[in-house]
Order: C-alpha cells, then structure tokens, then sequence
C-alpha cells in the first residue's frame, strides 16, 4: 500500500513572509536564524524535538507555531479562553510565518509547563468532564495532572496537533520514561503531530524522531547521540566525581 499523503506530520514547513517582518523588534533582532530572507523550517517526521540551551528561540518557535494552529497562548485547546496575557512577541513572529499545511489541523493541544496550573484550574472549572476519575486535577500532583490530561485530553480519534514546551518540569525520570509511551501511542494512532521543546535526554531519545538544534545563529538537524544533552550526561553518570571536582574546585 502507498503512503497516505493526509498521514502526520499535517503541518509540513512554516517560511518568513520577508514583506511581513518588523526586523528591529524581538524576535527578528535576536535571532540570527531569522534573519535570512530564505528561512525556513521543515517537518518531516510525526514527531520533532527542539532542543538547545536556555534563550535559543525554541519556546518562541513554539509558541508562535501553537498561535498559527489556534491554540490559545496560555496553553491549551483552541476551546480554552485563558485569562493570561499574550506575549506580543508571539504575535510578531506568528503574524510573520507562512504555513504549509496538509491538510490544516487546528485540534489538539498547547502544553506549557509554566502556565500549565491555569489550564488546570480552567478543566477544574468547567466540570473537567472528560477525567475518568472524576478528581480535580489541583488535587493531583504536578506530575499527576499532567498524566491525567494525557490521558484523558490528547485524543486521536482526529488528526490533531500536539505542541508541549517542557513536559519534563513536572516529570520524575521514570515518568518521563513513561511519556514515551504516550509518544508511542500517540504517533501509532497515524493522527497525530507532535512537536516537543525539550531539556530531557530521556524525552528526546524517542525513536525515529527529528532533533533539530536551535542556538541562535541557525537551526540544525542533529542526531540523539550528538546532542549534548546526551554527552554530557553519559559523562556524568560515568563519573560524578570528576565532574564534582571540576565544579567545586575553586571553593573552600
């Protein structure tokens, strides 16, 4: 059988309308990467990874990419109308990118994980219907609720688009782990886009993924094991000690 041309990733590349850019307002005069007439960032696989240090760009090319699928800025489904105030920058770079859809997706869900208790207390609020157990999610732990809204929020019975910034800050190792489960059966089910920013070598070893590297000069495809999220962690792990020493060499 041939491939289904309707099958994930829907979102296929977003491009720089150059007519459309403020280029001496943030994000353009930050990042380099978007100073290129000819940016572009393609998607080629039902599940992509951005990764790279902390100030890179990679929760504003997220948050931007949740804008243009109609998600609400503070997290969410394009249903929830937070009471949070949009980042303008978002709009800026949203109102400049170009998508190419096939076919346009605006189901799903934005997940940030600084915002995440407001979309918590949002589903509370309404009667958080869809929840199996029928227990608020602020009487859950972090890490609980997220699972909960996982397992009851993120249905692929239609294709859908999920954007998450961060799963890991409310995720103990093994649960993370276990998030790879839900990539699984999330991208098994042939209805579904995710795209994660991510810190976690666990999260980002997701087989068949892309890692794409932001710095903000450029943004690159990389593979897992290059990353040096996995390095430096493989090192440790090796040898704590030595990193120990390193690090608290010069205090008395």
């Amino acid at each position: 059988m041939g491939l289904n041309r309707l099958s994930p990733p829907f979102l296929k590349s977003v491009s720089l309308r150059s007519d459309e850019v403020e280029w001496d307002r943030f994000p353009f005069n930050i990042f380099n990467f978007l100073n290129k007439t000819k940016f572009q960032l393609n998607f080629t696989t039902p599940v992509t990874f951005f990764i790279g240090e902390n100030g890179t760009g990679k929760s504003t090319v997220l948050e931007a990419l949740a804008s243009l699928c109609g998600f609400h800025m503070g997290g969410g489904s394009s249903e929830h109308q937070l009471h949070v105030t949009a980042d303008q920058s978002v709009s800026n770079l949203a109102g400049s990118l170009r998508p190419s859809w096939l076919p346009k997706v605006s189901k799903g869900f934005f997940f940030r994980s600084d915002t995440f208790a407001d979309v918590a207390r949002y589903i509370d609020d309404e009667g958080n219907p869809d929840v199996h157990d029928n227990r608020r999610l602020h009487d859950r732990s972090h890490g609980e609720s997220l699972f909960a809204v996982f397992n009851d929020r993120f249905v692929t019975s239609d294709r859908c688009m999920y954007l998450l910034d961060e799963p890991e800050n409310a995720l103990s190792p093994a649960r993370q782990m276990s998030f790879l489960r839900f990539l699984k059966i999330w991208e098994a089910s042939g209805n579904a886009q995710i795209i994660i920013a991510t810190h976690s070598p666990i999260i980002m070893s997701y087989p068949g993924a892309t890692v794409l590297k932001f710095d903000r000069e450029e943004i690159v495809p990389v593979q897992y094991t290059d990353t040096e999220h996995y390095k430096i962690t493989k090192a440790f792990l090796a040898n704590p000690e030595k990193f120990h020493s390193q690090l608290f060499d010069d205090i008395e």
